[in-house]
């Protein structure tokens, strides 16, 4: 095999595996409310708990799995979290109350985060080294397409079919992705005994890779920026009058960034990390800001979709893969696993916070606080790397 080949087997199958996986948590996560709420008589509260616990479930994975992922084998770790999707899946159709459902819930997300994790490490051992920002870009496309793809395919189906149609349509995609996965050949990486005996030790740096912890750190940042719009985007367009707008945000999202991200891996590799993070923070920031003046003129709403798409897409792929380069090569996994702990405990955690605050600011100020918040992220970004990877890119251009 040709080990500067991007394009390889092995790559394109964890790409698909992994779009397929991010469809799944995006078909149920906006869609499941409606089925509290028509199913249960479910309150906004509770219907809000069944959405949000899943997120907990993935959370634990990424602890848990991202522990084990490097010694166990993220090859061993995709099947096995492929293997609880589908039973998890099922269990759907056997949920008869709230307290059941919720549980469904935080399990389905424990297994779907393992696999994740899961494929999360093979693109890491796959990727040839001088095309690490370039593959981890086109592989993080999962979690914009699959924001995109996944509501407007969940909504449709919910509108002219049963809920029932989502978990059958998100087994099968479970299924085939556990079928393509036994085609994967994942490299081994040498592991010292040294290195091994310290991976079996019970202790914070076999949880969380501390290499990995300043980018990891910023993403909880953006992640809770990006927690405000998957949260709030549907109440503040109700409360504003554009509902058949906001509905295309994510389209729009998902577009910008699968048209940007072939540019924005290949500036990585070449230009360094800075040359496309800090226009991602600034897009971004702006981006939140604009969504904050939708009910001015509803197209901004689209518009800040596109600019969302360009800087927090950018900033997931990017980040990632600062997170792996910065970390032993042996702990790829575990750098991948704690970037995304941070990144999805702000999605996961923001939106409780965020919720404190909208009564006394509205949602017009959430997201310019939000907006500031993501500045502050990219301000924190230049003084934790920025600058130091500054300084090295030019030393090694003059």
């Amino acid at each position: 095999m040709n080990n500067n080949n991007l394009w390889s087997k092995n790559f394109i199958i964890v790409c698909i595996s992994n779009l397929f996986l991010y469809l799944i948590l995006y078909l149920l996560f906006t869609t499941i409310s409606v089925f509290a709420i028509d199913e249960f008589n479910a309150n906004t509260s509770e219907a809000g708990l069944a959405t949000g616990i899943f997120i907990i479930g993935v959370l634990i994975a990424r602890i848990v799995a991202g522990r084990y992922v490097d010694s166990f084998g993220p090859k061993k770790m995709l099947y096995l979290g492929l293997i609880l999707t589908v039973i998890t899946t099922f269990c759907y159709f056997i949920v008869s109350n709230l307290i059941l459902l919720d549980i469904v819930r935080i399990i389905h997300g424990f297994s779907l985060g393992t696999a994740i994790t899961g494929t999360g490490a093979i693109v890491a051992r796959v990727v040839p080294a001088d095309k690490r920002g370039e593959g981890i870009g086109y592989f993080a496309l999962s979690n914009p397409l699959g924001a995109g793809l996944g509501p407007l395919i969940g909504m449709m189906i919910t509108q002219h079919f049963s809920f029932n149609v989502n978990i059958i349509l998100c087994a099968i995609l479970a299924v085939v992705s556990f079928g393509f996965s036994f085609f994967l050949k994942v490299p081994e990486l040498e592991v010292t005994e040294e290195q091994l005996k310290e991976s079996k030790q019970f202790k914070f740096t076999n949880f969380f890779e501390p290499k990995a912890i300043p980018i990891a750190f910023i993403a909880l940042l953006v992640g809770t920026g990006y927690a405000s719009i998957i949260s709030f985007l549907n109440t503040f367009a109700i409360e504003i009058g554009v509902v058949e707008i906001a509905s295309f945000f994510f389209l729009f999202y998902a577009i910008s960034t699968a048209i940007s991200r072939p540019f924005v891996g290949k500036w990585f590799d070449k230009k360094g990390e800075n040359f496309v993070l800090y226009p991602a923070f600034v897009a971004l920031a702006i981006g939140l800001i604009i969504l904050s003046q939708a009910q001015t003129a509803g197209w901004f709403i689209l518009l800040a979709g596109v600019l969302v798409g360009l800087g927090y897409g950018t900033f997931t792929a990017s980040g990632q893969a600062i997170a792996v380069q910065e970390s032993p090569t042996h702990r790829s996994g575990l750098a991948t696993s704690t970037f995304y702990i941070f990144l999805d405990g702000g999605a996961g955690i923001g939106p409780t916070l965020l919720g404190l605050f909208i009564p006394f600011i509205g949602f017009n100020g959430l997201y310019v606080l939000m907006g500031v918040l993501v500045a502050i992220a990219g301000i924190l970004y230049m003084l934790l790397h920025g600058r130091k990877k500054g300084k090295a890119y030019i030393k090694s251009n003059i």
